[in-house]
């Protein structure tokens, strides 16, 4: 006799994975399967346009799609900008569906390699609109007291941006640590992988579902 492996999901809970730059939400599936197994919740992923379309119009997006959910309540998971926009979005759109979020990985206060790309025209046009509206003109200053936000970060500086010029250690090869530290978040986790293994890692997997669960990062 054949057995299939079926998961109840809790239909009052959702979570929404939010992808970053130059990606569309293909990378994080491996993330979505592994926090659906460890929290039994369903696990959705919002794609946005990163570099055609501006801040504004891709956190009116989230805010609809969010609002758009059946589920009561709402977890966010951003990997690098998805984390930025996350935060961005629950400040112009401030509702109460949103529970927790975890940000991955995310430039939260600035963005030394962004910077660096931005010193030319070609490199203005590769990181497109909504970083620049969301990190240098518009910035977050503090987190959101009425969220509980948890950021992890990586300590393995392999990535793109060893090649755009010296990043400040402790670093992920892309974000710094000093530029995931937002004022007021729940809680603050370094992990030996690097920008991409974010998304990748079983560790992370288990801390995002760890904070989404009980508010705080297993030590």
């Amino acid at each position: 006799m054949r057995h299939f492996f079926s998961m109840t999901f809790d239909p009052e809970i959702a979570v929404v994975c939010i992808h970053g730059l130059w990606m569309n939400g293909m990378e994080m599936g491996l993330l979505r399967n592994r926090l659906r197994k460890n929290l039994g919740l369903r696990t959705v992923q919002f794609s946005y346009h990163t570099v055609t379309e501006g801040m504004s119009e891709n956190a009116h997006r989230l805010s609809r799609f969010i609002d758009s959910l059946p589920a009561e309540s709402v977890h966010l998971v951003g990997h690098s900008l998805g984390g930025v926009l996350a935060l961005q979005t629950l400040k112009r759109y401030p509702t109460d569906k949103v529970n927790r979020v975890v940000c991955l990985g995310s430039p939260l206060v600035t963005s030394s390699a962004a910077q660096y790309f931005s010193r030319r025209k070609l490199g203005r046009n590769m990181i497109g609109r909504t970083l620049p509206e969301a990190v240098f003109e518009e910035p977050l200053k503090l987190s959101d007291p009425h969220h509980e936000v948890g950021v992890i970060g990586g300590t393995v500086g392999l990535g793109l941006g060893l090649f755009l010029g010296q990043l400040e250690t402790p670093h992920d090869g892309m974000v710094t640590e000093r530029e995931t530290r937002l004022p007021g978040v729940t809680d603050h986790l370094m992990l030996p992988v690097n920008h991409v293994g974010l998304v990748i890692s079983r560790q992370v997997a288990a801390q995002s579902a760890n904070f989404l669960r009980e508010g705080n990062f297993q030590r």
